[in-house]
Formats: structure tokens, C-alpha cells, sequence
């Protein structure tokens, strides 16, 4: 068994690009503001993150999260905003009256993409959070399946304490090292192995949650692997089809946690 290539993986859709906040919200609760908002929708619109804020307290502009600035109509209390990306969990935003900072927002998102904790620093002013519950859009499969996994053996017949790491590796590709290694891309083509019985693999993302491995030796298709993640993405549930060089079929389960 221990021969069986037991490890698939997984690509990354805009690694280190898109904002961490993209999708819709509802907010849970708000300190200090008598009529804060209470829908907030991020979205990519041709290279700029869109962010529009609505009920009693309406905000809509575009900027892109390099840091510069950005015009914003409509407001008074301010008419120009900085977004600068700080990680793939937290985000800057600077709100400006003609040119000089007026309130800073540190927008952090938990790790399991869900909760969207803002703090709003304006001088003068106790600092305020408010935060906000995940109700729609897809969260980028990095931020899932990226990390270091070691095997649950309380959830794993096969205990044999595994572990891999995931890393970006350039635009929209990954680099995985376990008992083996590759690079690879999320685009259908097939990458050389490293350290394998098996040659080449194709990643094939089917939902931010979901992702295929196929491995081939020669022109034959020698095993198959599906990794779901838990929806907390903590957990990794690995189903693995394949033949042994002995002809032997096999089909595995097994669970990783992230650590």
C-alpha cells in the first residue's frame, strides 16, 4: 500500500490577486454608530474591487488595491479612498477629504472566510467594529486548500502520520511536496512528477471545495483523487482510486487537518 501514490493536488484560482472580502454580507453587529449599514457587496469589476454599502448608510466606489487613490462621488465626508491589500486575510482602506486621511478601516476575515471583523480609526474617536457574516460568493480555493495538512489518524484507517504542504507557485499555480513533489497549473495540461511511480498529473478544480488529481503513467490513467474541504476548511477528506504496479486496485479514504 504504502506504493500507491496517495497524495492528488489541487490548483489555486488568482493566487495572491483577488481581494479576500469578495462576496456579499450581512452585518452581525456594529460598536458606536447609531445607523450603520447593514448590507455590504464586494465585488471584481475590469481590475478594480467594487464595494457598495447599503440601509440607512449608502456607500458606492471602485478602487484597486495597489494602495493609490481612488475619486469617490456622492460623499461628504469624503471624496477620495486608498485600498491596499495587506495579506490574503486582511485588508487596508483609507478614506481621504481632498487629500488628507479622515478615518482608516482595517477589515481582517476570519479563517474560515466567513466573518468579516472591520475596525474604523478616525482621530478623535474611540475606534469602532463592526462585523459582518459571509451570505454569498466564493472564497479563492488557495484560501481553502493552501497550508500545511498532517493526517487525522483518529478519522484515518491508515495511520501512517502523512503530511504535505501547499504553495503558490507563480499565477495561478501551485507547488506540492509530500512523498512527492510537482508544480503544477490549474489548466487540464499534464505536469511532470518528481519522486513518483506515476509520471505526470492534471489538476481539475470542481467548486472552491472540490478539487480532482488524475495521474498517469505512460498514456494509462493509474489512479484518481478527490480532496473535499469542510466548509470551516480545516479538514481535507482525500478519496483516492488507483491501481498498484502489481495490477492491484485500491480505494482509500483518508483526513488531514490544517495546521
Amino acid at each position: 500500500m504504502h506504493k500507491l501514490v496517495l497524495f492528488g493536488l489541487f490548483a489555486a484560482l488568482q493566487l495572491g490577486a483577488a481581494d479576500p472580502r469578495i462576496g456579499s454580507w450581512t452585518l452581525i453587529s456594529a460598536q458606536s454608530s447609531l445607523d450603520p449599514p447593514n448590507k455590504l457587496s464586494i465585488t471584481s469589476l475590469h481590475g478594480t474591487v467594487h464595494v457598495v454599502m447599503s440601509g440607512e448608510t449608502h456607500l458606492d466606489f471602485a478602487a484597486k488595491s495597489d494602495g493609490h487613490e481612488a475619486s469617490v462621488q456622492g460623499n461628504p465626508a469624503f471624496n477620495q479612498v486608498e485600498l491596499r491589500r495587506i495579506n490574503k486575510h486582511q485588508v487596508e482602506v483609507k478614506e481621504k477629504k481632498d487629500g488628507a486621511v479622515v478615518v482608516t478601516i482595517h477589515d481582517k476575515l476570519s479563517n474560515d472566510g466567513n466573518e468579516l471583523t472591520s475596525r474604523t480609526s478616525q482621530k478623535g474617536r474611540a475606534d469602532r467594529i463592526t462585523v459582518w457574516m459571509r451570505t454569498g460568493g466564493k472564497k479563492a480555493a488557495n484560501d481553502l486548500f493552501a497550508g500545511e495538512w498532517t493526517q487525522d489518524p483518529s478519522k484515518t484507517r491508515l495511520r501512517q502520520g502523512m503530511a504535505l504542504k501547499i504553495e503558490a507557485a507563480g499565477k495561478d499555480g501551485v507547488h506540492f511536496s509530500g512523498d512527492f513533489s510537482y508544480s503544477a497549473r490549474f489548466d487540464g495540461k499534464e505536469y511532470d512528477l518528481k519522486n513518483s511511480t506515476n509520471d505526470t498529473v492534471t489538476l481539475q478544480l470542481v467548486d472552491t471545495h472540490t478539487v480532482d488529481s488524475i495521474y498517469r503513467r505512460g498514456d494509462q490513467v493509474t489512479q484518481t483523487d478527490r480532496w473535499v474541504v469542510s466548509a470551516d476548511g480545516a479538514e481535507l477528506t482525500l478519496t483516492t482510486t488507483g491501481t498498484l504496479e502489481t495490477g492491484q486496485r485500491v480505494k482509500e479514504t483518508m483526513v488531514f487537518r490544517k495546521h
